[in-house]
């Protein structure tokens, strides 16, 4: 089946398969019930994984440049002595603190790091009225609001800062570090250019023909939402059916997972809709982004300015088996004396997101050890 009928872009049909639904949270801890799979940690308080023993985590807010209010938690190892690195962690795109960047700020923190994972703008716990909009500038600003927050800490050495993204926000991680000279390395994990992805589909599939038809249906919802007064949601990555119309759906996944779902929905869901990665505040797990979210990415093309990046490096890690593997390997082929690439055998795109047998992090370790030396 096309990437194009993947994540949720038509709609679901055929019969519900047997993975389980959205898990229920607790009313006393927030805990996702149901079974997190082999390798990963219970999840704790809210928290998709287990916090390390040897970690301290703290709920912050940090101001972006806007006067936005950004939401994040604070890992910081408990033997900590002297100034530290530290890095600004988050993505995917859609995802919460809560979940795979919290995962990998523990991670790092473990491994002697300062790190702040936090929500972008308008989601989570982030302030921003318009709630669950995304915008690829601040999105990237974001990233360096949390640069500003890390080097007032004292604990963290300033000059020795860097970023660390997953999926859809590796690319304003990406963008940041090329605008802001704070940043000392970037690494990402199943990158996404969202600007690309939004704007041209899954391996640039959109004809000329189709990038209108997807500005027109934008440009309608428009008129919708202003007489409406309210702010529909519908998918941010535009489908087409087989009448070649725009199909949009009100949900970035199935609330359950058709009997004949592609591979990559399906793994999609595995995470966001299950015990596994499910959060409550998480648009993936529960809704869709506001319907007009892709104009903004259709206007301004992530990381145009990536050459800017150098001398400093970044290190971005791919799964072999991954749909997203090509955004990677291009932005490597465009900036190939800055950008090192990682490919892990086995593993697809979600993969990255919390199998701790897979994500490379002592690979990670090293690239930041090296370059924010």
């Amino acid at each position: 089946m096309e990437r194009r009928t993947a994540l949720g872009l038509i709609a679901a049909t055929g019969a519900a398969a047997a993975l389980p639904a959205a898990p229920a949270f607790s009313a006393e801890n927030g805990r996702a019930t149901g079974n997190t799979g082999p390798r990963r940690p219970t999840p704790k308080g809210g928290y998709t994984f287990a916090l390390d023993k040897n970690v301290k985590r703290t709920s912050v807010r940090f101001t972006n440049r806007y006067g936005i209010t950004v939401a994040g938690d604070l890992y910081v190892p408990t033997n900590a002595r002297g100034k530290l690195p530290a890095l600004a962690v988050s993505g995917p795109f859609g995802a919460v603190k809560e979940q795979s960047s919290g995962l990998y700020a523990n991670e790092f923190a473990r491994r002697g790091y300062v790190t702040l994972a936090f929500d972008p703008s308008f989601t989570g716990e982030s302030g921003g009225t318009v709630r669950d909009v995304a915008s690829p500038d601040i999105c990237t600003e974001d990233f360096s609001a949390a640069v500003d927050f890390l080097g007032l800490q004292k604990i963290v050495d300033r000059e020795r800062i860097g970023a660390q993204a997953i999926c859809g926000l590796s690319g304003m991680a990406l963008s940041a570090a090329a605008a802001d000279s704070r940043i000392k390395a970037v690494a990402t994990a199943s990158m996404y250019d969202m600007s690309r992805s939004m704007s041209r589909g899954h391996e640039d599939y959109y004809t000329r023909d189709q990038r209108r038809k997807v500005v027109d249906h934008l440009s309608r919802q428009r008129w919708i939402d202003a007489a409406n007064g309210t702010r529909a949601r519908l998918s941010h990555e535009v489908p087409f059916d087989a009448n070649g119309d725009v199909a949009p759906t009100d949900r970035v996944l199935p609330k359950t997972l058709p009997a004949d779902a592609d591979p990559v929905t399906a793994s999609f869901f595995d995470y966001y809709r299950t015990g596994r990665g499910y959060h409550p505040r998480s648009i993936n797990s529960t809704t869709a982004w506001t319907a007009t979210t892709p104009m903004s990415f259709f206007a301004f093309p992530l990381m145009a300015n990536i050459d800017m990046l150098a001398p400093r490096k970044a290190l971005l890690v791919a799964g072999a088996e991954a749909h997203s593997r090509y955004y990677s390997e291009d932005v490597r082929a465009q900036a190939s004396d800055t950008v090192e690439l990682l490919i892990v055998p086995g593993a697809d795109h979600v993969d990255l997101y919390d199998r701790m047998d897979l994500i490379p992090f002592d690979a990670l370790d090293r690239f930041f050890a090296t370059n924010l030396a």
